[in-house]
């Protein structure tokens, strides 16, 4: 009762911070991943303030690629380095099955993502009307 207490107040949280953003999605991955992860309180709270520095950093190498015009591999390799970077700190909060779950958890979100807008795509593409008959 305590951990869907504290989940339900850390949800609330990141959402209400990532509505103000303008940032649903993020609000939806950090739910996803709490479920996932089943965290208990004290991983949530030493878990998520390297995360935040996690995805800020992930965040900074893709701006930064965008307005350099990177090389996509060059770009990939950036993130891997990041990736590899947080994997050593996450793995001083969680043990190392977990920090891996997190890492396939995070992937598994942006595949489900990625098809949903591949179906709403695809759906408004079907809902079109020809314009020449």
């Amino acid at each position: 009762m305590k951990r869907a207490l504290l989940y339900g107040i850390i949800f609330t949280l990141f959402y209400s911070a990532s509505a103000q953003n303008g940032d649903r999605l993020q609000a939806l991955k950090i739910a996803y991943l709490t479920k996932q992860m089943n965290l208990t309180p004290e991983e949530a709270e030493r878990f998520w303030p390297i995360y935040n520095q996690y995805t800020e950093e992930i965040r900074k190498v893709r701006i930064d690629a965008v307005g350099n015009r990177e090389d996509p591999l060059v770009t990939e390799e950036k993130i891997l380095d990041v990736r590899k970077k947080y994997n050593v700190q996450f793995s001083r909060v969680l043990p190392q099955d977990r920090v891996n779950l997190f890492f396939r958890s995070e992937k598994q979100f942006g595949a489900s993502v990625q098809r949903e807008l591949m179906e709403r795509r695809q759906l408004r593409m079907q809902q079109r009307r020809p314009m020449f008959r």
